[in-house]
């Protein structure tokens, strides 16, 4: 009886080692620093903040961490509100319910997927009108590529609401040849399994306010008071990164450039090979450079009756791992009594993007074989459905 071999499975986005990550590792057991700090979590700090132009960075444990701690730095309370992009993973406004805060969300655009100015400008002047600004304002950069920057930050520097630049998918991308992450009073970054580079799970809190990064750093390890003895004046959090883990983010700083250029070429080769489909690909506004962080493209409903669900069905019998385009958080269930200012009056361009929008495999390490076999798939998907 013969019998069927299954075929590798194809990630999404695996983790990506550099190689050197177990220099790091075996001087933090060496030097017994296995707690959280230590000599791995300071020199990961300095190199981000020197690549990214900031003046300091913490380290913590996660980028919904980085993002808490941004919030309350802000002064973030039980009662206001934060306006938040809709189109982005839950842990972007997860924070705020963590204050007691209401989250405000905010459609995207077409020329990055990304925060409408538009319907930005629109819930400030509602926001006026009912005397009620928002105390933050968390853009995101979506799969890699910045929001339009220039308007957002404008708009909200004309109501003096601070911004927190949600970059946990961006880093390494630019807006008019700066980084992503160092437009708004805080930028935050994750590096977990999935991310462009990874620590296995952990985050990054950026800023220009240093008194700020030490206010953040003494929340981050439980608010202990300068005392000789363990006292606590103010509510603190476990948010710091380990030493061993800082160790890993450091071997991965080294190769950043190295998975960019990856992540791009894969990207160019599925514009290259399925740009003939009735498909549109995720754009790169002029002025800026994407990290390509996950290749996503919308299928033209106009063009096709093959849905998102026909692709993914279909490439996971394949076992090949795809995914939906985020659900906008204004439609989950989790947050369904709360406001939304869509780009356009009479549609939600978040949502058609769910609903046309899917991810590809865009690991830095996909070989080109495997990468063709997910080409292949999705041509022979168009090409069977389309003859019926």
């Amino acid at each position: 009886m013969l019998q069927t071999v299954k075929k590798n499975r194809i990630f999404l986005s695996p983790p990506h080692m550099s190689g050197m990550e177990m220099k790091y590792i075996q001087e933090a057991f060496e030097s017994n620093w296995i707690a959280p700090l230590g000599p791995n979590v300071d020199a990961f700090e300095n190199e981000i903040a020197s690549i990214l132009g900031v003046n300091g960075a913490v380290a913590v444990s996660s980028g919904t961490a980085a993002i808490h701690l941004a919030l309350i730095l802000l002064g973030v309370k039980k009662g206001d509100a934060v306006f938040c992009s809709s189109l982005t993973f839950v842990a972007t406004a997860n924070p705020i319910l963590y204050q007691g805060a209401e989250p405000v969300f905010i459609d995207s655009e077409p020329d990055t997927w990304n925060m409408s100015p538009r319907a930005l400008e629109n819930a400030f002047k509602e926001a006026v009108s009912l005397g009620k600004l928002p105390k933050a304002v968390i853009i995101v950069n979506l799969y890699g590529q910045s929001a339009k920057m220039d308007e957002l930050v404008s708009i909200c520097k004309k109501f003096n609401v601070p911004v927190i630049e949600d970059a946990a998918e961006s880093l390494g991308s630019q807006y008019k040849g700066k980084m992503s992450g160092t437009f708004g009073d805080f930028g935050i970054f994750s590096f977990n399994g999935n991310k462009i580079i990874s620590t296995s799970g952990g985050g990054m809190l950026v800023s220009n306010h240093t008194e700020a990064l030490s206010k953040a750093r003494f929340l981050a390890t439980q608010a202990r008071d300068a005392a000789p003895y363990y006292q606590h004046s103010e509510v603190g959090f476990n948010y710091r990164m380990s030493n061993i883990l800082a160790g890993i983010g450091r071997a991965q700083i080294t190769v950043l450039t190295e998975r960019i250029t990856a992540r791009r070429r894969i990207f160019d080769l599925y514009q290259q090979e399925l740009s003939q489909l009735p498909i549109t690909f995720m754009p790169e506004l002029k002025n800026t450079f994407s990290n390509r962080w996950l290749t996503a493209f919308t299928i033209n409903k106009e063009k096709t009756t093959i849905t998102i669900n026909d692709l993914l069905a279909v490439l996971e019998a394949e076992n090949i791992e795809a995914r939906h385009i985020w659900k906008p958080l204004h439609i989950q269930p989790l947050f369904k009594e709360y406001k939304y200012y869509s780009h356009d009056e009479n549609s939600s361009f978040s949502g058609e993007l769910f609903e046309t929008g899917i991810c590809l495999p865009s690991g830095s390490n996909m070989t080109i074989s495997d990468q063709m076999r997910v080409i292949d798939c999705i041509k022979q998907v168009f090409s069977k459905l389309a003859r019926g």
